[in-house]
C-alpha cells in the first residue's frame, strides 16, 4: 500500500533549501514579474509551491524544474485545478532549458536559487539565452551585488562580465533572511536579467572572450600583463588601448571586448 501523500516536508541542507514563505514578498515578486496567459514560463526549483500557485493560476501553464524528488507529490497537491504544471525532476545545472522552446515564444524563467549553484547556473543560463526572453531570481545578496558591479567595485569581476556581456541586469529589492524558511544567514535579493538581442559590445570571438576574461581574473590582485601572460603581449594589450599595467577590476566591458578582439586577432603574441 502506498504512502499517502503529505504536504510537509523538511528543508535538506544538501539541495541548499531555504523556502519563501513571506506573503508580501511572493506580493511584490509578482508585481514586478507580471506573468501573463500565453507567457511560457519555466520555474527552477519551485520548493513548496509559494510562488509556484500564483504563477500557475496567472498563465495558465507553467514549467516547473525541481532536484528534490520527494517534493513533486506536495508541488502536484498544491498546485491541483490551478492549470497545467508540468514538472520535471532534474538538477538545473545539467538541464536542457533552451529544448522547452517549442514555438515563437521566449522563455520567462524565475527562481529562488541555491546559493551554493547559484553561479554555476547562471552561467549554465547564459550559454542558452538565445531561447531566453528575462530571468528574475532570487538570490544571495553578495551574488546579485556582483552580476550589477560596476568597473573599480570589490564585487566587480568575471561574472559581472560575463553577465553583462550577454544581459541587461536590474537590480530589483533585497530580502530579509526572514521571508524564508528556515532563514538563511544572509541577506538576499531579486534581480531582474534581459538577455540582450545583440550583445552591447563585439569580442570578436566569444569563447576567447571568456577565456580571455576568465584568466584576467584568476589572480586579480595582479596587473593585466602578468596575468594574461600566454594570452597577450603587454604590447598587444596597448594595441587595443589598454593599459596593461593596470588590474582587471578597473577595465570596463568595452575594454575586455577590445582584448578579444585583439586575441581574436592572431595578434597576441
Amino acid at each position: 500500500m502506498s504512502k499517502p501523500t503529505t504536504l510537509s516536508h523538511r528543508p535538506r541542507q544538501r539541495f541548499g533549501q531555504h523556502f519563501l514563505h513571506d506573503a508580501g514578498v511572493i506580493r511584490h515578486i509578482l508585481k514586478v514579474v507580471q506573468a501573463q496567459t500565453g507567457q511560457h514560463l519555466v520555474e527552477i526549483g519551485p520548493g513548496l509551491g509559494a510562488l509556484t500557485r500564483p504563477l500557475l493560476a496567472a498563465v495558465g501553464c507553467l514549467e516547473a524544474v525541481e532536484l528534490d524528488r520527494d517534493l513533486i507529490p506536495v508541488l502536484e497537491t498544491r498546485c491541483r485545478g490551478l492549470g497545467e504544471l508540468q514538472l520535471y525532476q532534474a538538477d538545473a545545472l545539467c538541464f536542457d532549458f533552451a529544448g522547452l522552446r517549442r514555438d515563437e515564444r521566449d522563455l520567462r524563467i524565475v527562481g529562488n536559487l541555491p546559493y551554493n549553484i547559484a553561479t554555476p547556473l547562471l552561467f549554465h543560463l547564459l550559454a542558452q539565452a538565445g531561447a531566453i526572453q528575462d530571468m528574475h531570481f532570487m538570490l544571495q545578496k553578495e551574488v546579485a551585488e556582483r552580476l550589477a558591479a560596476a568597473p573599480g567595485r570589490a564585487a566587480y569581476g568575471r561574472l559581472s562580465v560575463m553577465v553583462q556581456y550577454r544581459c541587461r541586469v536590474e537590480l530589483l529589492f533585497t530580502i530579509g533572511s526572514g521571508a524564508f524558511s528556515p532563514p538563511p544567514q544572509v541577506e538576499s535579493a531579486f534581480v531582474r536579467l534581459l538577455p540582450w538581442a545583440q550583445p552591447p559590445v563585439q569580442v570578436g570571438d566569444a569563447q576567447n572572450f571568456a577565456l580571455l576574461v576568465r584568466q584576467a581574473f584568476s589572480q586579480r590582485r595582479k596587473i593585466l600583463r602578468n596575468t594574461l601572460a600566454g594570452l597577450l603581449t603587454p604590447a598587444a594589450i596597448q594595441a587595443a588601448g589598454v593599459d596593461p599595467g593596470v588590474r582587471p577590476e578597473m577595465l570596463d566591458l568595452a575594454e575586455f571586448a577590445a582584448l578579444s578582439r585583439q586575441l581574436a586577432g592572431g595578434t597576441g603574441g
